[in-house]
């Protein structure tokens, strides 16, 4: 795969460039600095002084447009950074034995820290080249029909279930009609909301509509914190409501996409925490951050019975929507140490003090 290395100015948003002008001019000092062997240690501390006051307000105060602007960034690590990154033992499994190998979604037997999981996520290129094969991440029906087939793989086997969602929806083009893509995505849903394994999903990036929703049925939903998940982008929003596709930045506000209005609503269980200026400013320590947080998952829900499982997510589900009761409900078991709709048994076995789906539904 071609190494992707694009000017860091020109990658940069309107709002990043003040710090990344500081960075080149720091950049530039130690490069003097070694040339000439000056100390100019007094010239450059004060900039990366600056530069750090303004990461820190910059993104503290971030707009919901500027968060899907930074979800959309040029230089944010996608699927096959992660994969490089926190994954080994990698086998790609490719097909739907139907129609053909849609390389918009990855399915790959993988191992992930001591685990071996099912790894099925979104793929965006990262060459003009790639993502044109890949459709930007936009999946045609054959791709969900193939990561479904990999689910009851994983099922079969008994092995968890990771998805990563990085996708602005599912191709809309009339072939992928033809050929099923609303029945794919709805079969899919149903499916994993029976899958008799544990399922953790992460939106890395894009979270649009259908096409996220088509991989994202799961026991555990995380989103990484410049991310965003919704039932339609901003700007197809704006097209709908206002015939105005400019009106994107009035849409992403009133449609509360990003982590922190999701985490807010109880819709998703763990916002992880990007490095300072975003996952593009350091894949590693992001790509560490998630391995991490799936992980802590797995083993947390690998305790929980079969039945117990698919029962809780199906609670999750039926619940969501419900508005202050279920948002009461899982922060007073988070509060509690537990996770609302998990069931999860206590050390000794038992069922503990945690809440279940029975106390979700109860509230």
């Amino acid at each position: 795969m071609a190494d992707r290395k694009p000017d860091p100015v020109q990658s940069a948003l309107d709002f990043e460039r003040p710090i990344v002008e500081l960075e080149q001019k720091i950049a530039d000092l130690e490069d003097l600095a070694e040339q000439t062997h000056m100390d100019l240690t007094n010239e450059v501390r004060p900039l990366k002084e600056l530069r750090d006051k303004l990461l820190r307000q910059i993104y503290e105060s971030l707009t919901p447009w500027q968060r899907v602007r930074l979800a959309r960034h040029p230089l944010r690590p996608i699927t096959a950074d992660y994969v490089d990154l926190i994954f080994e033992d990698v086998v790609e499994l490719h097909g739907d034995r139907l129609f053909g190998d849609d390389r918009a979604i990855m399915t790959a037997l993988a191992r992930l820290g001591d685990e071996r999981v099912m790894l099925i996520a979104h793929r965006k290129g990262k060459t003009t080249e790639e993502r044109l094969a890949t459709n930007w991440g936009c999946a045609h029906p054959e791709g969900y029909r193939k990561a479904l087939q990999k689910m009851k793989l994983a099922e079969k086997f008994g092995v968890p279930l990771v998805t990563m969602i990085n996708t602005p929806g599912a191709y809309p083009g009339i072939g992928a009609e033809e050929r099923g893509q609303a029945a794919a995505i709805a079969r899919n849903i149903l499916e994993m909301s029976k899958l008799k394994v544990p399922v953790i999903s992460c939106v890395i990036g894009e979270g649009g509509s259908g096409g996220a929703l088509g991989i994202g049925v799961c026991d555990r939903l995380m989103m990484l914190e410049f991310s965003y998940y919704s039932v339609i982008s901003p700007e197809g929003c704006a097209a709908i409501l206002w015939k105005d596709g400019d009106k994107a930045e009035a849409a992403a506000e009133a449609l509360k996409i990003t982590s922190r209005d999701l985490d807010a609503l109880g819709l998703i269980d763990e916002v992880i925490p990007e490095p300072l200026g975003g996952a593009h400013r350091d894949h590693f320590k992001t790509a560490i951050a998630l391995r991490d947080r799936i992980l802590f998952n797995i083993k947390e829900l690998k305790r929980i019975p079969v039945d117990q499982l698919v029962e809780a997510r199906y609670e999750r589900y039926r619940w969501i929507g419900d508005g202050g009761e279920l948002v009461s409900a899982v922060k007073d078991a988070k509060s509690r140490g537990g996770h609302a709709a998990s069931g999860a048994p206590s050390a000794d076995g038992g069922a503990g003090d945690d809440a279940t789906a029975g106390d979700v539904a109860n509230a």
